[in-house]
């Protein structure tokens, strides 16, 4: 499997390729603001076509590019052609969970993020553009591993706190020589690198490498958030290789030796808010 990352230019959000192999049809997770250009160019470099987009929540740091990806893919031929032959713009669906699916009608006003005095279209340098085809993550994901491009199997399990719709995207992926595995501590020996399979997180911004994403936000909630943590510190296997939406890659291991968030949480997770 092919899993590769590049950057957004606002806020440095991680935007992650995955495909089932070069020359497939590929999902493109969180495409932020200026992550188009890069996203385009993995597609590009491994003969990628622009299959779907998964957002992991509706923040605009992670959602602001969809549109731009799309449209960036159609014009250099990078999606699938119709029945007709023909290239279809709306052809390319941006999946989302449900709960943060109202997010996508204005995420600049809905993520409430603004820096001195200017807001995130201004730090984007471009207005928001709702994508054609937006879809809620299916159902059925949150109860057995669903496709979005064929290849790439994900199950979905709530974990809300930073937005109401957070969402860890689970997959088995067979991956040998990756720069993400070798960030993650998970490899550190060059020169001996057999391909296997990993029980991989995609987690945006839920838990980072130390930390874990902030409530203060429209739609966060602290107490939701302590739960979350101290369930998914209690259930996730601690070998699994975590790809947060900021940051560096890392594992669940990794994580309840280090982050003391995390052992906030599990110490506070069953409390409620007044």
């Amino acid at each position: 499997m092919l899993i590769e990352r590049t950057l957004a230019a606002v806020f440095g959000a991680n935007c992650y390729v995955l495909a089932a192999e070069p020359g497939a049809p590929a999902l493109v997770v969180d495409p932020g603001a200026g992550a188009a250009r890069g996203a385009m160019a993995l597609l590009r470099s491994n003969h990628l076509r622009l299959g779907a987009i998964l957002l992991t929540h509706g923040h605009a740091d992670h959602v602001w590019d969809a549109q731009r990806l799309i449209d960036a893919a159609v014009a250099q031929g990078r999606i699938d052609a119709g029945p007709d032959g023909g290239v279809d713009p709306t052809g390319v669906p941006v999946y989302i969970p449900q709960p943060d699916l109202y997010r996508l009608d204005d995420p600049a006003t809905t993520t409430g993020i603004a820096a001195d005095g200017m807001t995130f279209a201004d730090l984007a340098g471009s207005q928001w553009q709702r994508p054609a085809d937006v879809r809620a993550f299916p159902q059925d994901g949150f109860g057995a591993a669903v496709e979005l491009v064929p290849g790439v199997a994900l199950r979905a399990v709530p974990a809300p706190g930073h937005s109401e719709g957070s969402t860890l995207f689970f997959l088995n992926a067979d991956l040998g020589d990756s720069q993400l595995l070798f960030e993650a501590e998970v490899l550190d020996d060059p020169t001996d690198i057999p391909e296997r399979e990993y029980l991989v997180a995609l987690d945006g911004d839920v838990i980072f490498k130390g930390s874990v994403g902030r409530t203060d936000l429209p739609g966060g909630d602290q107490y939701q958030m302590w739960a979350t943590l101290r369930l998914l510190a209690s259930v996730i296997d601690p070998e699994t290789v975590l790809l947060p939406g900021h940051g560096a890659a890392t594992t669940m291991a990794h994580e309840h030796h280090a982050n003391p968030y995390l052992a906030e949480a599990k110490v506070r997770g069953g409390e409620t808010g007044a």
